[in-house]
């Protein structure tokens, strides 16, 4: 009984802190480079800060674009980089590259369904990814000329600094309304955007 009192204000206390956090770097939760899906005009914004490479974030990424999809335009969502993964930053350049051509989300979605094919033993290997996207559209020269532009790495520099600001260790890590999901779960991520909806909406 003790210990779970214990644990209990343990995580307290770490939300409230991470909360904190987060009000106080509020500029470092999104930024006019941030890819975003849904209605801009929404009150609530999902913030997730993403490893392409991430297992989970593949897991996850259906789950985010249903609330999306599934909130009659109250939810939009903004995607940040986290690369933890090694190589990951070099496939978070492709992606920053297909923006460029407006296809973000067809690239991103190929990404994460063929994720098998391209991460090995937890490590990216960008150079399986360049066969797995063509079929979305993009013009691969100009992707691989364009991802090693000093406008792409300024975004993934900037990205990565926000994540460290903001203490982002783990990915997938969400953020709504500007507050950190502390207590990771999809129910958890659910109840947390129809908490921020009803706020903002009075539902």
């Amino acid at each position: 009984m003790v210990f779970a009192l214990g644990v209990f204000f343990y995580t307290q206390q770490q939300a409230q802190q991470a909360a904190q956090l987060a009000q106080a770097n509020r500029t470092a939760l999104v930024r006019p480079h941030s890819p975003a899906f849904g209605n801009p005009g929404a009150k609530v914004t999902i913030v997730e800060f993403i490893d392409p490479a991430c297992e989970t974030c593949s897991a996850f990424f259906p789950l985010v674009k249903s609330l999306v999809g599934g909130s009659s335009g109250q939810v939009n969502l903004v995607m940040r980089y986290a690369p933890l993964h090694k190589g990951s930053d070099e496939v978070v350049k492709i992606l920053e590259a297909a923006r460029m051509q407006d296809l973000y989300w067809p690239v991103l979605q190929a990404l994460l369904k063929s994720q098998s094919v391209w991460v090995v033993h937890h490590e990216a290997r960008p150079e399986r990814v360049w066969d797995l996207i063509q079929d979305t559209g993009l013009d691969v020269a100009k992707a691989r000329a364009d991802m090693n532009s000093p406008r792409v790495a300024e975004v993934v520099a900037q990205d990565i600094a926000d994540g460290k600001t903001l203490k982002v260790t783990k990915t997938p890590g969400f953020f709504v309304n500007g507050k950190p999901l502390v207590d990771f779960g999809s129910d958890q991520l659910k109840a947390l955007v129809a908490r921020e909806v009803r706020s903002a909406y009075g539902k």
